[in-house]
This record gives C-alpha cells, sequence and structure tokens, in this order.
C-alpha cells in the first residue's frame, strides 16, 4: 500500500495537481495584500477615500447625540439589527453628501483663510470662559474629542468652505409676496362649525346580540381568540452586580490596596507649556525664530506674531497644563525632559511641523489622603470581587447544568441561586430577562423545548447570565367560545354600535342636506354651540373639504373624532380673515423649504456625476 502512495506522489499528474493547489494559496495570500487595502475605507468618493475610522467616529457621535435625546427608547431601537444598518448607513450618506460638496466647492474656487479660521476658532462659545477664549479649555475639549489642534483646525477649514457652497445655494433661495399671501391664506384659513358627536361606547351599550351572532362573530375571527404557543419555563439567573450585595471590604483591605496602588490616587505630574509651532517641514523658517529667541527676543510676542498652531497663537503660545499621554510623542518626550521654568528646547519634530517649546510652571504628582478615596476603594474591590467570584460561579454553572441536564435543582445548589419557574408564558408576553434573543433562540430550541434539557449558559449582559429549560408547553390552539365570550361579545358589540351610529349619522346628513331638519328631534339629536376650526382639528380632513356654503346656507356631512366616536358636522361659514403678522415666518419657511429642495437637488446630481464606492460597513 505505501510503495502505491509514494508512487502516486511521485508520478506528474499529482504533482500538475499539487503545483496549481500551490499556485492557488499564493495567489490568495498575495491577492489578500492586494485588495485589503479596502478593510479601511468606508467609502470612496471619486478620488476621495472615507476611512473606516472616521466613519466609526461620526457614527459614535450621532449614536451618542440621540441617546442623549432619545433615551431608552433609542436604546430600544438599537437592539434592532435592520434598524442600527439603516442607521448607519444615513451616517455615511451624510458623509458622502460632505465630501460630495466639499469637492464641489473646491471646483467653484471657493477658499477659506487661516485668518478665517482662526476668527472662528476663537469665537467659538465652547472655548470660552467669561466671554473670552480659553487655551486650557480649548486643549481640553480637543483632547476629549480625539482631535489635535492642527486636525481640528483642519476639520473647521474643511466646514467653512462646505459652508460657503451651502450659504451660496440657500441664500439665493426667496418666496414671492403672491406666494406668502396665498400660503398664509389657507394655512390660516379657519371654519365655523356645530356638531353631534355619536358616542361608539353609547351605541355598543344598547346593542342586542343573539347567541347565533356571537357564535359567527367567534368562527369568523379565530385569529383573534387564538392563544399562542406557550411554555412554563425555570430558569436560574446570575450576575456580579447581585453578588456586590454579599460582599464586605474592610479598612484593612482597603489600605493595604490603597498602599499597593499609591500611585493610582495620585495625581499626574503636570507641565505647563508654551510653543511656537512651523507646519510642515520648513526647517529653516523654524530655526530663525529659535534663532532670535536665543538672542533675547520675548517668546509670547514671537509666539503671537509667528506660531502656525491657530488655538495657542492667541495666548501667546500657551498650552496650558499638560499631562503624559495626550501629546505627540516626539513633543511630550522634549516637553517633559525641560527641568526649570523658563527652560526652552530647540527645535523639535513631530507629525505637524516643528516646535520650540517652553516650559512655564511645573506641578508635582501629589498623592490624595487614603480617608478621600477610602469609599472609592472599597468600592472598587467590591466590583473586583464580585466579577471574580462571578466568573468562578459561572463556570461551576456550566459543569454543573451540563453534567445534570434533566434539572436545574444540583446547578442552584452549586451557585446558591434559586430556581425561577413562570406561568405559562408566549415570546409576546415574557418577562424582560428570557425576551433577550439569546434566551428566546434557547427556549425554541428542539434540546430544551422537546427534549427536556438545561441551555447552555447565557449572556443577557456583561457579567450576567441564566440557564433556562423548559417544564411544560402548551401548543398554539384557538380557545374554547366560552372562555372568551365576554370579550367576543365586547368587540362585537363595537362592530355593530360603530355600524349603527354610521348608518344614523348618514341618514341624519341626508335628510339634513334634503331640508328635513325634524330628523334631529326625531331621534333625540341636536346640535351644540359654533365652534371655530383651524387645519390643525381632528375634522379637518373633512371639513376643508367640504364646499363653502353660499350665502344663507349651511353644508353636512359625517367624520370621526380621535376616539373613533362619529360625527355629524354642520359647516356654517368659511372666514378667508387671516392675521399677517405670521407672513414673516411663513415666508421665511417657505424659502428654507426651497433652498432645502436645492440643495437635495444639487447633491442628487452630484451623486450622479461622481463615482461613489460604498464598502461593507454597515453591520
Amino acid at each position: 500500500m505505501m510503495d502505491r502512495l509514494r508512487e502516486g506522489v511521485n508520478s506528474i499528474a499529482v504533482k500538475i495537481i499539487l503545483g496549481l493547489i500551490i499556485l492557488s494559496f499564493v495567489f490568495a495570500g498575495v491577492g489578500s495584500y492586494i485588495v485589503g487595502g479596502s478593510n479601511n475605507v468606508a467609502a470612496k468618493v471619486g478620488n476621495v477615500e472615507i476611512s473606516r475610522g472616521e466613519f466609526e467616529q461620526a457614527y459614535q457621535n450621532e449614536r451618542n447625540r440621540m441617546q442623549a435625546q432619545l433615551g431608552d427608547y433609542f436604546s430600544n431601537l438599537l437592539a434592532d439589527p435592520s434598524y442600527v444598518a439603516s442607521f448607519r448607513q444615513s451616517v455615511l450618506d451624510r458623509m458622502i453628501n460632505d465630501a460630495l460638496l466639499e469637492q464641489h466647492a473646491k471646483t467653484l474656487g471657493l477658499r477659506v483663510s487661516d485668518a478665517q479660521v482662526r476668527e472662528l476658532l476663537l469665537s467659538m462659545p465652547q472655548f470660552q470662559v467669561d466671554g473670552k477664549f480659553s487655551s486650557d479649555v480649548y486643549q481640553s475639549a480637543l483632547r476629549r474629542a480625539g482631535y489635535s489642534p492642527e486636525s481640528f483646525a483642519e476639520y473647521l477649514r474643511r466646514d467653512l468652505v462646505r459652508n460657503q457652497l451651502l450659504t451660496a445655494v440657500q441664500a439665493s433661495d426667496f418666496a414671492l409676496p403672491g406666494e406668502v399671501s396665498a400660503q398664509s391664506k389657507l394655512i390660516m384659513q379657519t371654519r365655523e362649525v356645530k356638531t353631534i358627536d355619536l358616542a361608539l361606547a353609547d351605541f355598543a351599550e344598547k346593542v342586542q346580540l343573539t347567541d347565533e351572532e356571537i357564535a359567527d362573530y367567534y368562527k369568523q375571527n379565530p385569529d383573534r381568540y387564538t392563544r399562542p404557543e406557550q411554555a412554563k419555563v425555570a430558569y436560574i439567573e446570575l450576575s456580579a452586580e447581585a453578588l456586590k450585595n454579599s460582599i464586605t471590604i474592610s479598612d484593612e483591605q482597603a489600605k493595604q490596596y490603597y498602599q499597593e496602588h499609591l500611585d493610582k490616587y495620585s495625581s499626574e505630574e503636570q507641565r505647563k507649556v508654551s510653543h511656537i509651532l512651523i507646519q510642515g517641514d520648513d526647517q529653516a523658517k523654524a530655526q530663525a525664530i529659535l534663532d532670535e529667541l536665543n538672542a533675547g527676543a520675548d517668546f509670547a510676542t514671537l509666539a503671537e506674531e509667528k506660531s502656525e498652531d491657530i488655538g495657542s497663537a492667541e495666548e501667546g503660545g500657551s498650552l496650558g497644563w499638560i499631562e503624559r499621554g495626550v501629546m505627540d510623542p516626539a513633543f511630550e518626550e522634549a516637553a517633559f525632559a525641560l527641568q526649570t521654568p523658563g527652560e526652552v528646547t530647540g527645535l523639535v519634530k513631530s507629525d505637524f511641523g516643528y516646535h520650540i517649546i517652553k516650559l512655564d510652571e511645573l506641578k508635582d504628582s501629589v498623592a490624595k489622603p487614603y480617608a478621600e478615596v477610602a469609599d472609592t476603594i472599597k468600592q472598587e474591590l467590591r466590583d473586583q470581587k464580585a466579577v471574580d467570584e462571578f466568573y468562578e460561579l459561572q463556570s461551576e454553572l456550566e459543569r454543573v447544568a451540563f453534567e445534570y441536564p434533566d434539572s436545574l435543582d444540583d446547578a442552584a445548589e452549586a451557585v446558591n441561586a434559586k430556581i425561577v419557574t413562570t406561568d405559562f408564558i408566549s415570546q409576546a408576553d415574557a418577562p424582560e430577562l428570557l425576551k433577550t434573543p439569546a434566551v428566546m433562540q434557547a427556549i425554541l430550541s428542539p434540546e430544551v423545548r422537546e427534549d427536556g434539557l438545561n441551555s447552555e449558559v447565557i449572556e443577557v449582559a456583561p457579567e450576567h447570565v441564566v440557564v433556562v429549560r423548559v417544564e411544560d408547553m402548551r401548543d398554539e390552539t384557538v380557545l374554547p367560545l366560552e372562555e372568551v365570550r365576554e370579550q367576543v361579545v365586547a368587540q362585537l358589540s363595537r362592530v355593530k354600535g360603530e355600524q349603527n351610529a354610521i348608518a344614523l349619522a348618514t341618514k341624519v346628513v341626508d335628510e339634513l342636506k334634503a331640508g328635513n331638519t325634524a330628523i334631529l328631534a326625531e331621534n333625540g339629536l341636536a346640535f351644540g354651540d359654533v365652534q371655530t376650526i383651524d387645519r390643525s382639528s381632528p375634522l379637518a380632513q373633512v371639513v376643508f373639504a367640504m364646499p363653502k356654503p353660499v350665502e344663507g346656507s349651511v353644508g353636512y356631512a359625517q367624520s370621526k373624532s380621535f376616539n373613533g366616536d362619529i360625527v355629524v358636522v354642520e359647516l356654517d361659514a368659511v372666514s378667508d380673515v387671516f392675521n399677517t403678522q405670521y407672513n414673516d415666518q411663513i415666508a421665511s419657511q417657505m424659502t428654507q423649504m426651497n433652498a432645502q429642495q436645492d440643495l437635495q437637488g444639487l447633491i442628487s446630481i452630484l451623486r450622479k456625476t461622481t463615482d461613489i464606492e460604498y464598502f461593507a460597513v454597515t453591520q
């Protein structure tokens, strides 16, 4: 056998096949390097690439903004993968639109000077304290947002260029006085009406139903009375948060941790520094400034006159207090090498250009007193101990639940947990804990639902797991009429009540149109007082569609109120009198709508005339 295998391996045919296989691996490997670059690109707009990092940052910023506005409602939306994909796509589309506008602005020759960027930066209220630009606030805000002064200035420059184009497009729109007047008359026009409300509850209460009608309605609407498939579920819940309540940290433990991690509770060494920046590779220009300093020139004066860092130049080059880990590595190394206030570096090359750095003040590292951080330390130790204990118990829970799959008793005893058993529940009315997709998927799996085994340990949140088992099942079934008779009667009474109300309203309207006003007394009805309604009324759709009554006459129609009641309407008059005080507001709204349409039209044209390539970033 082995001889035959050796002979086969040495045959020409096998060598050719092996060679082709090897080549396929080689080319596949090379290909991954050739095309792998697109992994870092979210989209390509013409010749401009939107990096995946830029997209993820924009997505996170927009997500945080929406979360702050909508709270839990937005969190629930994010639980839907299709919504997340759509939301991410909308963020990317907006970035693409911005890129298209920037490119179009450049083709039109629109530019923004350094002075304009500087003026905007200094006037931004986010960076001001008591009405004046604060370098400390500016630097701190940029660090939190992940910007360097140079990258933020470039962001402002691009935004200003884009806004120049937007202003040019939107400022060219206007609304004619005739358009405004006509729109104002339509918006502010009112109707004077009287109404009769036919309450459905009253009509439903008067309905008399036979057993045959009830049975027929029940048979015709089985979906309304179908109980979904249900399960009686038992589960064990384990969470680090719950374990914290049983953990106590002594002062001795906290003090020992404080001494062992003293650096953690000490302030960082800080340095207040100023700098002069010359962007790019113009070393000669930077050296000339350094020569002036060495000759006795004032650092703050030179920074204000010659530094190309827009934000700090106004403050004599001051960057405020800095700590390690926030500045460019080369800049940081040079700044923290300075030991004496007033000391100045030579030329320091960073990714942004050449710096000359001056040390203004020093702050040494200072440890906080134990009493000040004792509660924090105890909470940290409690949290950590709970997490450690949680993972130990989770491992034990996984082992026991697997080894004894026919019951939760052993698993509950192993982790000192309580078994919770629900009544019969469906997916719709399950407890929130069990509605988690992964948990519901486990409950519906054949192993758990049909075989009666314990599920695997399922994570429902960080450091929070459950194990579930199905104790009993009930199939989907149409409930007997005896059980749902009250519900059937209520629904059928409302249906028939609405039919009767509509029939009466139709009869009344027809008779009134024919001039028979006695129909009202015959049915014990009377119109209410005159009321003036505008287009925000629930009756507006019907009332504003009615023809204007001629002099001395009225019009009739039927409508519905917000709660579903049937309403008979008498239209007495149409008011064309309107107040011109809102004309300016209406004109502004019309202009904005026109401008928005123009902008969308421009973006649509740019999208059609520019090559746009999307990459898979919506997941």
